[in-house]
């Protein structure tokens, strides 16, 4: 048992709009700074890999602290660490408001990573304390659709609020909704924390943490300085040694941050794998197609946000109607399904020209394909895990989310550069050296430099290398989305022995 006082019927629904609302701010914080980044470069500069890591600073610091503040939350409190979280993550919020320049913001953005990962970690960890059975399902799939909500809306809000304030409304957006979830979780939230908890795992949380950066920087710096400059072989190799380090350390440690053991479990593969597929099916595209409709194809934020809504849209009704089939029909097969549905979504896109119209139906199709099993994976994520380890649950599945989210960014950039820098290069039109760096600008959406730097070839060339690397770029995304369909379907219909002791979700087992 956790020690927790039983939460009111009335005032339990609080404490999920309080977790809710933290955490739509999260896909805001995430999808804003990718609709104004032609804005933000032009306000504060910066080389290729800077602005890279607009987007790249906080899904790193929140992938690599994730798993270590779920640990946090079981042992120090789960409303502690969800208050604490919030108010970092606020702090950062007004930070890059404020930044004077690039490497500022680049800064409060890792830092708003570790606040949002407190933040999400404390709450969701809270909400399976007072939710049990079928309601701990709607519960999590009502966290579901608050993502949804906010990756849905969040374009076109950032388009309306860059275009009618400029870029730093953003920040002073999403800080007003946490201050809002904070004050409602202070008033809403009871205390509980794991009584046999026996001290955060430092050793892991620190090889984990250096593992994870160190492989993010890396594959970022490939594109620009080589795969075979030694900074890059350097971070790869101390990312393959920290991440040895970590197993070892994960094995030998008596109360493990993460417990390796689970991997014996086909189901918890299973979902690991599940947390994996948005990274490569849909994720990305919330980054790389709002600075490719800005600042390639020349549309204004508003446009790329209505745009972005076809994407992101059924995420807003989809999640909780998988909750509701999930009754009848097995989660596997869901899940399956839908990620099969997001891959045809996206070698349809890989066809279709960029036309405002045509582009719609297959971003939909990929917004439908992703968000059927989106609403069961938080779930599923804490059902293979006894209810005192909730928060372990939490943060190992999300950390898996989140850390392939960002990896999975960095490794798509780095592709569509090569492919764009390998276009150019086919047609002649420069030194494999120059057509690398113009690369490097087209990913960033900075046509205008881009051009500059190879005056032979002219925008409309540049243009359309970047769109036949695009095209490339989709069919190996919608191939790796394929893979993970079989492999999430596959694992999640195969039961063991010891999982069937587990006490699971009524809606996670098969049958």
């Amino acid at each position: 048992m956790t020690s927790r006082t039983t939460t009111g019927s009335a005032e339990r629904w609080l404490v999920l709009l309080s977790v809710c609302l933290a955490a739509m701010t999260m896909p805001l914080t995430f999808t804003g700074p990718a609709v104004a980044l032609s804005r933000i470069a032009a306000d504060l500069g910066g080389s290729p890999i800077e602005l890279n890591w607009v987007t790249n600073a906080f899904m790193l610091t929140f992938g690599a602290t994730l798993m270590a503040s779920g640990a946090l939350a079981d042992n120090h409190g789960r409303k502690r660490l969800f208050l604490v979280g919030l108010s970092l993550y606020i702090l950062a919020s007004l930070g890059a408001m404020l930044a004077p320049d690039i490497i500022w913001f680049d800064i409060f953005r890792a830092v708003q990573g570790i606040g949002s990962a407190a933040a999400f970690a404390g709450g969701a960890s809270a909400l399976a304390q007072e939710f049990e059975g079928p309601l701990r399902l709607r519960a999590f799939s009502f966290l579901g659709t608050s993502f949804g909500i906010g990756l849905a809306f969040g374009p076109i809000a950032s388009g309306l609020l860059i275009s009618a304030f400029g870029w730093r409304s953003i920040f002073l957006l999403v800080a007003a909704l946490a201050i809002a979830a904070a004050m409602l979780g202070l008033r809403t939230i009871r205390e509980s924390r794991d009584p046999d908890a026996t001290g955060l795992d430092w050793a892991g949380a620190g090889t984990f943490t250096i593992a994870l950066a160190s492989l993010t920087y890396g594959v970022l710096q490939a594109p620009q300085s080589g795969w075979a400059d030694p900074l890059v072989v350097t971070l790869l190799a101390a990312s393959i040694i920290c991440f040895v380090a970590f197993v070892v350390v994960e094995r030998q440690a008596q109360r493990p941050m993460l417990d390796l053991t689970l991997f014996a479990y086909p189901r918890f593969v299973g979902v690991q794998f599940l947390a994996a597929a948005p990274a490569y099916a849909f994720v990305v595209l919330l980054v790389l197609l709002p600075i490719r409709f800005i600042g390639i194809e020349g549309m204004n934020e508003i446009k790329a946000g209505q745009l972005m809504i076809c994407l992101s849209g059924p995420l807003l009704i989809l999640p909780m109607l998988a909750g509701q089939l999930a009754r009848w029909i097995a989660p596997a097969t869901i899940c399956g399904v839908g990620l099969l549905v997001a891959a045809a979504g996206l070698v349809w896109l890989s066809l279709t020209p960029p036309v405002d119209s045509a582009l719609m139906a297959p971003l939909m199709l990929i917004g439908v394909g992703i968000a059927l099993p989106w609403g069961l994976m938080d779930g599923l994520a804490v059902s293979v895990v006894p209810r005192e380890r909730a928060g372990m649950a939490v943060g190992i599945f999300n950390t898996t989310r989140v850390a392939c989210e960002g990896v999975a960014l960095a490794i798509v950039m780095a592709t569509l550069s090569g492919f764009a820098a390998a276009q150019l290069a086919a047609q002649g039109m420069a030194s494999s050296t120059d057509a690398a760096a113009a690369a490097q600008l087209l990913v960033t959406g900075n046509l205008g430099e881009a051009a500059q730097h190879l005056p032979q070839a002219g925008a409309i060339v540049l243009v359309q290398a970047y769109e036949t690397a695009f095209d490339r770029l989709l069919i190996v995304l919608a191939a790796i989305t394929v893979v993970t369909a079989l492999v999430v379907f596959l694992g999640l219909r195969r039961v063991s022995a010891s999982e069937r002791e587990t006490a699971a979700l009524p809606a996670c087992q098969e049958g």
